[in-house]
């Protein structure tokens, strides 16, 4: 009869081959990364940019063509480079005449960040679109602020003066107005909120009514 021979109790793996073997894994999770949005990167800057074109055309009526500006401190000067804080959009019509301005502005929605841009027309002082850039409000209550197509609509010819007012559904008499959304109240008033913060922040940096930046490098 053989004698058994001994199992031998295999040694658990030290702490420190542990932590080293899960820092190389998460090396090369983070490399993998990296490199798959550096790869990525420049079609989703390409969707972006259309999107906003997209976007500027909708809440002008009319434009054609579109030219990105900044404003520098002392007055609005073409953007070519990239987009920040102080860039808006002037919009032309087909014969290079100037329409009005496209204006992205965002802030505190109930969920999230809302941001959106909206169109406006200084010699008429009245907005005439409105679109939501991106928002994470409530599905099925916020994210009517763009999938409601009556509440979008109150933006397509409104008053700004002296400020824009959210009412209550069905109750809105004057020209600067919008009906808010049942159930959706802090959403639509976060909408309004964010265009009369914006629209009041560009109100002295615009030019005069009337002398709408001349086109240069439209597209």
């Amino acid at each position: 009869m053989s004698t058994p021979v001994p199992v031998q109790p295999q040694r658990e793996p030290g702490s420190t081959r542990l932590v080293l073997a899960m820092a190389l894994a998460g090396l090369l999770a983070g490399i993998i990364i990296i490199g798959v949005y550096e790869a990525t990167l420049p079609t989703i800057e390409a969707n972006r940019a259309r999107e906003l074109r997209e976007a500027v055309f909708q809440v002008l009526p009319g434009v054609r063509k579109m030219q990105a500006l900044r404003y520098d401190g002392r007055g609005l000067v073409p953007n070519p480079g990239k987009a920040d804080d102080d860039t808006l959009y002037a919009g032309y019509d087909g014969a290079g005449r100037f329409i009005g301005y496209a204006i992205p502005a965002e802030g505190p929605g109930f969920q999230d960040t809302i941001k959106l841009l909206y169109g406006y027309l200084p010699r008429q002082r009245r907005i005439v679109g409105m679109a939501i850039l991106d928002s994470r409000e409530t599905p099925g209550l916020g994210d009517k602020i763009y999938k409601d197509a009556d509440f979008v609509a109150n933006f397509d010819d409104l008053a700004v003066d002296p400020e824009i007012v959210a009412v209550k559904k069905g109750t809105s008499t004057a020209p600067n107005q919008i009906d808010a959304i049942t159930g959706a109240t802090i959403s639509s008033k976060a909408v309004v909120r964010i265009i009369n913060r914006a629209r009041s922040r560009w109100e002295k940096r615009l030019p005069a009514p009337g002398s709408g930046p001349a086109p240069d490098r439209m597209e």
